[in-house]
């Protein structure tokens, strides 16, 4: 399920506990009006049995009034004995005026008037009271609505004004930078709760950026500390090969030494790279366009393309988009296209595609396809053949896509791998801007 704001969510289960009270109330209302008008017109023809009642009973039995009979009023003989209590019911008779059968509220009774009996008819239409009750239902449709529309706008206003601390702590959050952690800082808020929270992420913010300039400081001194000796131990190696009176197994022996320090600068380059990369600690005041660093490597590996003899098909578009931090662009570019090289067997292909939406890399190769479990783990190699790589490439291509929010994806087909790196991820906003 896509998740929503918060002030929508909470307008959204307002209207679902509100509305079902708000219908149920209406219609208990209508109701009441209805039997309450009901009961009007009941008493009023009651009231109407008394008046003619009384009438009639200072009237001579020739009077008139016992032959009346109209759509209101009847007085009819009867043989029927007595009613002592008159009978109320509702009943449809035609009317002219609405050339259709309308609703009657109706009182009638068997009375007993100068001995002899009457059937005595009153009725009361009820087509007034159901335009009135109409009337009223829709009176109330407009009052509850607009009600509902006030009730919503005022309670989404009272939500947005207490809601703007966290909005704007969390919009600070988003544009929160490792470097600068030290310098965030929330406003008070008159909300116990949100002031909590900002304590909470003060403290925790402030433990992230000591953590950060720990590990900085430990990547630095890392990568001042570790590379002079391994520069010494190689100089003294290759001293060593110099000397004539070593013997060949000894001169073996120093050559593998030498071999396996190289190995070890190199590794210890890449994890520096890693670490680097993972702390933001690269320089992002020159961003390199990605079609001119993927020219320049192909123009430095001319020599062992040409050596391999690689057939080389490129397809580079205008990327003003693409633009990266030089050493990232620089690592990105040269893992991607040194694999391919180094992977690939002589007479072999390589293309590569560069456009405003997608980087493509494909090469072919007689290694199998990489298990997706193994794709880019760390210290995870093509084969025992490679040992001159250190299982970092991939690991640093990935770590660079995650860092920009890239989808990175792989597949292999007839003897070719291929990378391909999208400029829009769906969870994100564009990865690179010009």
């Amino acid at each position: 399920m896509r998740p929503m704001k918060l002030l929508t969510q909470t307008t959204i289960y307002f209207l679902l506990l509100v509305l079902p009270l708000l219908t149920i109330s209406t219609f208990y209302l209508f109701s009441q009006f209805n039997k309450e008008i009901g009961h009007e017109i009941d008493e009023e023809l009651l009231n109407d049995q008394i008046q003619w009642l009384r009438y009639m009973d200072t009237v001579s039995v020739h009077s008139p009034v016992f032959r009346l009979s109209t759509p209101e009023f009847s007085l009819q003989p009867v043989t029927q004995p007595a009613q002592a209590k008159p009978v109320l019911e509702s009943v449809m008779l035609y009317q002219d005026i609405e050339g259709k059968k309308t609703p009657y509220r109706q009182l009638t009774q068997v009375l007993s008037i100068h001995n002899n009996s009457y059937l005595l008819t009153i009725r009361k239409s009820l087509i007034e009271r159901d335009d009135l009750i109409k009337n009223i239902f829709i009176v109330m449709l407009i009052v509850f609505g607009g009600l509902l529309v006030f009730i919503l706008l005022l309670n989404r206003m009272l939500s947005k004004r207490l809601w703007r601390p966290f909005y704007q702590s969390l919009e600070k959050l988003h544009g929160i930078e490792l470097k600068k952690m030290e310098s965030v800082s929330f406003s008070p808020s008159s909300i116990k709760e949100f002031n909590q929270l900002h304590t909470a992420l003060t403290a925790m913010i402030t433990r992230i950026h000591a953590d950060y300039q720990s590990i900085k400081e430990l990547t630095e001194d890392a990568a001042h500390e570790m590379q002079t000796p391994l520069a010494i131990a190689e100089s003294k190696l290759e001293l060593l090969l110099q000397d004539e009176t070593l013997s060949d197994a000894q001169l073996h022996a120093i050559a593998q030494s030498s071999e396996a320090l190289e190995r070890l600068a190199r590794l210890n380059h890449s994890l520096l790279l890693l670490a680097k990369i993972e702390n933001h600690q690269y320089d992002t005041s020159q961003p390199e366009s990605l079609q001119h660093v993927t020219k320049q490597y192909l123009g430095l590996l001319d020599e062992l393309i040409k050596d391999k003899k690689l057939t080389l098909e490129t397809q580079l578009t205008h990327d003003t988009s693409w633009q990266m931090p030089a050493a990232l662009a620089d690592m990105l570019i040269s893992n991607l296209v040194g694999n391919a090289i180094r992977y690939n067997y002589t007479g072999g292909k390589i293309k590569l595609q560069l456009d405003d939406q997608q980087f493509t890399i494909s090469n072919t190769s007689s290694w199998p396809a990489i298990p997706q479990q193994q794709l880019f783990q760390r210290f995870k190699k093509g084969g025992a053949v490679l040992d001159s790589s250190n299982g970092l490439g991939l690991a640093i291509v990935k770590k660079i896509c995650d860092t920009y929010n890239l989808p990175i994806s792989y597949y292999f087909e007839n003897g070719v791998h291929t990378f391909t790196i999208s400029r829009f991820s769906t969870n994100s906003k564009p990865s690179f801007a010009a």
